[in-house]
């Protein structure tokens, strides 16, 4: 795994600022402490930080074709790069080195921008071809690898792995887009494309991108979507099979390496999962990594071992104190920009932990927004059922009625918590499903935002971002339609930014099975009663892993990968987040409403209401503002 960064002259070919480069390159060096260089040329500059995963001894970058004509900077892997390079080869070409960045290299040669298609794996790369004068970027379809990018008043073009190499360039303007933060209050984080600042934006996933030289004018091209279209039925046997054979080979071609491997095991159905197939596998006992908490309501640890027992893996076990919230500052230095996300601070330790024991691990992440796992998606379904047994003008006034008089129940047992239920059954579809992923709902963010920040905002909403996926999602059932939301928002946005930035704060590369492509295209087309059969979300994927796995590791309540947030805010962060979210930065900036913030820390402290999520929300935020603001 490695970090990128480029700058390109969009107007001519003026002299690139070596130093400048050098300084975006290194602010990135923890992502590739193996080898760093750059390279330049009249209105254009490439630097790449390196970790050596395969063919160490060569495929230095930025790398430049035999006959000079064609740069490479690339972060990921290729997992076919070897079935790539024997059809280069039979097409003429050949090669100096064994590793997939030269096929990435060749194959541009051979194919030009469509060489993008037949990648499967996980990647962010720019290439500069200096016969066409063309500079192409390209993510990978899925967003695993992150990539962002700038266009300068001075006609320069930036881009980057991390937000904060662009930041090193004197002239990117760190103005704060406010759509973003109504989005970050929306979603918990700011999804593609955009970042905290205006004009500063991430390539989303299954784009790429063509600049020239004097030609100031471009636009991301989608190069994939996913399509949920159902394919010809088969038999659950069958269906379970096939399953489980396609797993098996996207593990196997993720465990190519020439250093060491391991796993991470959280004792949930996914890791479980990976490490089965590779213990099945290896010649060798898997390396496998959990940490454990000392809430019994958080601790899936007895579950990892379980798993790690039955397979005889080489297991690592450590634990995080109920107590030990000492990352939150150094989280916003990793994130670059405002991340909600509380289960960041456990990824951290585990990546931490594996990076003692191993280089690259495989992770499970990917199964739920696939296979419909999460609760999420069996309440959405009972809710569309209402809606559809419902006409709009009983239902809306009916349902939005009991929302408003029944008691939100905070304390009370989830079956008991029908204030949130009965809101998103008014609403329409769309607004229903962001009412129950919403971090805030809009209530909350409207009572928190300052006058300034809601006529900034001109009525935008963060449900844009839905409305605006919705009408590429090529479905009309409703939980692939969620799940399709999902998978271009939460997934990228989200889960795969934690685990790239904790992973790469400790040069750790993550590769994950379950969100090859071509598996991924072949689960959605599975009928959605495959994937959420009455009350049992990933059906199909748990009946298949019967013979693999323990039935209380398969049918158990999901228990996630969260903190203790709640009571950190009632105990040892009590005075921490009094003095941070009702101190001078946030009163500051001027973008919200401090005393509505005094008056939720007040009713949280009390155990009136469980403000825990907005509370930490607004804690992240207020440490992106300190760090680089």
């Amino acid at each position: 795994m490695c970090g990128i960064v480029g700058i390109f002259d969009l107007k001519e070919k003026r002299e690139i600022n070596r130093d400048l480069l050098s300084r975006m390159n290194e602010s990135q060096h923890h992502r590739g402490p193996d080898e760093g260089n750059l390279y330049i040329e009249a209105g254009l500059g490439f630097g790449h930080r390196r970790l050596s995963i395969i063919d160490i001894s060569s495929g230095q970058q930025p790398m430049i074709s035999a006959d000079n004509n064609v740069v490479l900077t690339y972060n990921g892997e290729v997992y076919n790069f070897l079935d790539l390079k024997k059809e280069l080869e039979d097409l003429g070409y050949h090669f100096k080195t064994h590793c997939d960045t030269e096929v990435i290299l060749v194959a541009w040669q051979a194919w030009g921008e469509a060489c993008v298609q037949r990648f499967r794996g996980m990647f962010a790369f720019a290439i500069w071809d200096k016969n066409q004068q063309t500079l192409f970027l390209a993510r990978d379809r899925l967003g695993v690898k992150p990539l962002y990018y700038a266009e300068l008043s001075s006609g320069q073009f930036i881009f980057s792995s991390e937000l904060k190499a662009l930041k090193q360039h004197p002239n990117l303007l760190k103005t704060f887009d406010a759509t973003a933060i109504e989005d970050y209050f929306g979603f918990g984080y700011i999804p593609d494309p955009k970042t905290i600042y205006k004009n500063v934006y991430k390539l989303e996933p299954g784009f790429c991108l063509t600049l020239k030289h004097g030609q100031p004018n471009y636009l991301p091209k989608q190069y994939w979507n996913l399509s949920f279209t159902p394919r010809l039925a088969q038999d659950e046997q069958a269906t379970g099979e096939e399953l489980i054979a396609r797993l098996r080979e996207a593990v196997k071609i993720r465990m190519v390496a020439d250093v060491p491997l391991g796993a991470f095991l959280s004792g949930g159905v996914d890791s479980s999962a990976i490490v089965a197939m590779m213990a099945g596998l290896s010649k060798d006992p898997v390396n496998t990594c959990s940490i454990s908490f000392g809430d019994p309501a958080y601790n899936e640890s007895k579950f990892a071992a379980q798993v790690a027992d039955r397979y005889n893996s080489q297991h690592h076990v450590e634990q995080v104190n109920a107590d030990d919230f000492s990352l939150i500052d150094q989280l916003a230095g990793l994130y670059d920009e405002p991340y909600a996300d509380s289960s960041a601070l456990p990824t951290y330790k585990v990546c931490e932990l594996a990076k003692k024991q191993v280089t690259v691990v495989l992770s499970g992440d990917g199964g739920d927004e696939n296979l419909a796992g999460y609760r999420r998606y069996r309440w959405h379904k009972y809710e569309e059922q209402m809606r559809s047994w419902l006409p709009t003008h009983i239902r809306k006034p009916v349902f939005s009625r009991l929302g408003q008089v029944y008691p939100k129940a905070d304390w009370a047992p989830k079956l008991f918590r029908a204030k949130s239920t009965f809101e998103s059954i008014s609403r329409d579809s769309l607004e229903g499903y962001f009412h129950s992923v919403s971090s805030l709902s809009n209530e909350l963010r409207s009572k928190l935002f300052s006058t300034q920040l809601k006529q900034e905002l001109q009525g935008y909403q963060a449900l844009e971002v839905f409305k605006r996926h919705a009408v590429d999602a090529q479905t009309d059932n409703p939980l692939s339609l969620v799940q399709y939301l999902d998978i271009k928002t939460y997934l990228p946005g989200d889960i795969l930014t934690k685990v790239d930035r904790a992973s790469m704060a400790h040069a750790l590369e993550v590769r994950v099975p379950l969100l090859d492509h071509q598996l991924v295209e072949w689960m959605a087309g599975l009928s959605p009663d495959m994937k959420l059969k009455g009350r049992v979300g990933k059906y199909i994927f748990k009946k298949s892993l019967e013979t693999y796995l323990p039935e209380d590791i398969l049918y158990r309540p999901k228990m996630g990968f969260a903190v203790p947030l709640a009571t950190w805010f009632k105990g040892p962060l009590k005075e921490k987040i009094r003095e941070a979210l009702l101190g001078e930065t946030m009163k500051q900036s001027g973008l919200f409403n401090q005393t509505f913030i005094e008056q939720m820390i007040n009713q949280h402290q009390s155990g009136l209401k469980d403000y825990s999520t907005p509370i930490w929300s607004l804690l992240m935020f207020e440490a992106f503002l300190r760090t680089h603001h």
